[in-house]
């Protein structure tokens, strides 16, 4: 392709510039590799550097973190927010806490969120946050000491018509509630569209603890529709027990399918008749306790495979639907290839980037249906969007209102993204159409704001 060199340049300008931040480097290239028609069509984005431009966030802020843990000791942790790209509307994007969490990792889901943040059709752009701190084995207390100093420095950065900060692994309904909580006393505004995934009573939204894992079945039973198949009597696979993952298990159930594998850092655990939902729950949502617990308790043909993935288990039965749920990375090439020999018709990313680049290769050249985590996940931004709209109008929608909405955003970002890929010559491709689709509405918002 005539814009193949250049592509490449700007591929290789970002590895210089960005060093050593291989999670955005594979998002990027992820991104770059459907770009070329795109470019061939659409001369002004060459131009007007788009490509230079997208690539680099508006803003990155990395900051201190100091708190006191319950022995009285002085704990140091680092904090970071990348607002990545406003054209569209203020930053949305969630905050991570995990040790893992670099500024790499940040950059690769704030570049992620742009296009996602796109597809939903939404006002909303692109950001991304978190810190190294862990909240596992913290008390109640600690994790409240945490959040009110990460907000202290947060607060000046973000606001409803700035930046929307929502939760992500390690930031749930508790943890949002101590960061506007500080951000309430620091400011003495009552802001409610500044932080999404609250509790219902106190602005929250009704299906949003549920939206990503909802709304990544709904895609799924979109693509599936494709081929004339659907979630009943499938069997499926979801890996992570946390709840991206407990609540696609909910909404397949719902639809007929039966969940037999799903997994946490410990292990894996393969339930071959089905996974007892409420059990599940009751061990990860009110005991936190390990999956391995689940084993013991449920009995039975249950395994559990310590240190292993769900995309680890050995077993006879066909595999229908994958639904990755955990966290990036986490399908090998080895484990697709066995997938793809257990019978898989479609793989939809409850996560960020689950998929290494040899596994989506795999994955594609069987003729595996993909949805990508930009238009597969985009469930739990959408939900917080429509969060912000009520808090915006003063407002409280119903459960099947909201889920109503859900599942029309979910739809059109199929449409949208199935119908992108057939204009560029690659129907059924949603990686290619979902990477142009989002980057094209961006790109226009950005030419039509000018150079900034």
């Amino acid at each position: 392709m005539p814009n193949r060199s250049t592509i490449e340049d700007i591929y290789a300008d970002t590895l210089r510039r960005n060093p050593g931040e291989v999670e955005f480097h594979q998002a990027v290239r992820e991104v770059f590799d459907s770009l070329g028609r795109v470019l061939d069509k659409n001369p002004q984005y060459v131009q007007a550097s788009i490509l230079e431009r997208i690539c680099e966030p508006e803003r990155q802020i990395i900051f201190r973190v100091p708190w006191v843990d319950d022995a009285g000791q002085v704990r140091i942790n680092r904090g970071f927010r990348v607002q990545f790209n406003s054209a569209l509307g203020p930053y949305k994007g969630g905050l991570r806490f995990h040790p893992t969490v670099l500024l790499g990792t940040v950059k690769f889901l704030g570049f992620e969120q742009v296009f996602k943040n796109a597809l939903t059709g939404m006002p909303i752009g692109g950001g991304k946050g978190g810190s190294d701190f862990d909240p596992k084995g913290r008390s109640d207390g600690e994790i409240m000491r945490f959040c009110q100093s990460f907000m202290t420095e947060a607060y000046r950065h973000i606001g409803e018509y700035t930046d929307v900060p929502a939760g992500d692994i390690g930031v749930g309904a508790r943890e949002i509630g101590y960061l506007f909580g500080q951000y309430k006393r620091i400011t003495n505004r009552y802001e409610s569209g500044v932080l999404t995934g609250k509790g219902v009573t106190w602005g929250g939204s009704l299906v949003r603890t549920e939206a990503t894992g909802y709304g990544a079945v709904f895609f799924t039973e979109h693509m599936l529709a494709t081929k004339g198949r659907s979630f009943d009597g499938a069997r499926v696979l979801v890996s992570g027990s946390g709840n991206v993952a407990v609540y696609a298990i909910e909404k397949v159930h719902a639809l007929g399918g039966i969940v037999v594998g799903a997994s946490d850092s410990s292990g894996a655990i393969h339930d071959p008749d089905g996974i007892d939902l409420a059990l599940l729950r009751d061990i990860k949502e009110r005991r936190r306790e390990r999956i391995s617990v689940y084993a013991d308790e449920r009995g039975g043909r249950v395994r559990f495979l310590p240190g292993a993935s769900v995309w680890d288990i050995e077993s006879d039965d066909r595999i229908d639907v994958a639904l990755p749920c955990a966290t990036q990375n986490e399908i090998s090439e080895a484990q697709a290839v066995k997938l793809v020999a257990s019978g898989v018709v479609a793989v939809a990313e409850g996560a960020n980037m689950p998929t290494t680049p040899g596994a989506l290769r795999v994955l594609r050249e069987a003729g595996v249906l993909f949805g990508p985590g930009k238009a597969a996940n985009a469930g739990g931004v959408a939900t917080s969007a429509l969060e912000m709209q009520q808090n915006a109008s003063r407002d409280s929608w119903g459960f099947e209102h909201t889920e109503e909405r859900l599942s029309e955003i979910m739809a059109g970002i199929h449409e949208r993204t199935a119908a992108t890929a057939d204009e560029y010559g690659v129907p059924g491709d949603y990686v290619v159409g979902a990477n142009i689709a989002g980057f094209t509405r961006v790109a226009d918002a950005m030419l039509a704001l000018g150079v900034i």
